[in-house]
């Protein structure tokens, strides 16, 4: 059993948990770490040791990551957020369109920073900063952050409302999030139910943290492209 699965389980058991904590817990399904948050059952973290699936020569045509790289909003002095950075396989060519700019590769696993920072060299860039964070916060600058890209990893994460709480924070005054997920909608997709969301899912947890809907790109094969922007105040 991963270690994750093993603490949420002993939880469950124990019922040691805050009577006001967003989250709820249950036995772990196979792909799941059995904690709720608004109805979603978390997924497993895919760890470093798939460092290679991320970078597979079939990934362009499968996801068409061309096309996500066109749909970016970005602005040549931008400031970038890559949450879940992972290899690199996005903060790269991001960082060469925002060349006045720079972009935060933030990931929760060293090794992954540390595969970025071998990579870099041979990438050509020298504005990307790898930015350690933890289980509930993405360490990002406050107000400074005009794009934050989130692709297949926010299923992932083990305290949604923290992190986006600390994601919204950093968003500058026109700043952006851009969630990507797999079509939960869609069956045909081959990809783990817990590894995809559904617009209406997202909807329900960014309107949580403080984000409204501004478009929903669906120019992908298998993945919803979700652009918020912060609620506008009263």
């Amino acid at each position: 059993m991963k270690l994750a699965t093993f603490l949420v389980a002993a939880l469950f058991a124990a019922g040691a948990w805050a009577d006001d904590s967003p989250y709820t817990f249950k036995k772990p399904s196979r792909d799941g770490i059995g904690k709720v948050f608004m109805g979603r059952e978390i997924s497993h973290v895919m760890g470093h040791r798939g460092a290679s699936w991320l970078e597979r020569d079939s990934r362009v045509e499968e996801e068409r990551t061309d096309l996500l790289l066109q749909a970016l909003p970005l602005e040549p002095g931008d400031t970038v957020a890559d949450i879940g950075a992972g290899t690199g396989y996005f903060s790269f060519p991001m960082a060469r369109r925002v060349p006045e700019g720079k972009v935060l590769a933030v990931d929760i696993q060293p090794e992954m920073l540390e595969i970025i920072q071998q990579r870099m060299p041979a990438a050509g860039v020298n504005n990307v900063e790898p930015v350690l964070a933890t289980a509930t916060s993405p360490n990002l600058p406050a107000g400074e952050v005009d794009v934050v890209l989130l692709v297949d990893a926010y299923h992932e994460f083990s305290h949604p409302a923290e992190v986006m709480a600390g994601i919204v924070n950093s968003l500058s005054e026109r700043g952006r999030v851009i969630l990507v997920e797999y079509r939960g909608e869609d069956f045909t997709v081959p990809i783990k139910p817990l590894h995809k969301m559904t617009i209406a899912q997202a909807e329900l947890e960014m309107k949580a943290a403080g984000l409204v809907l501004e478009h929903v790109d669906d120019r992908l094969p298998r993945q919803h492209i979700m652009i918020y922007r912060r609620t506008p105040a009263d």
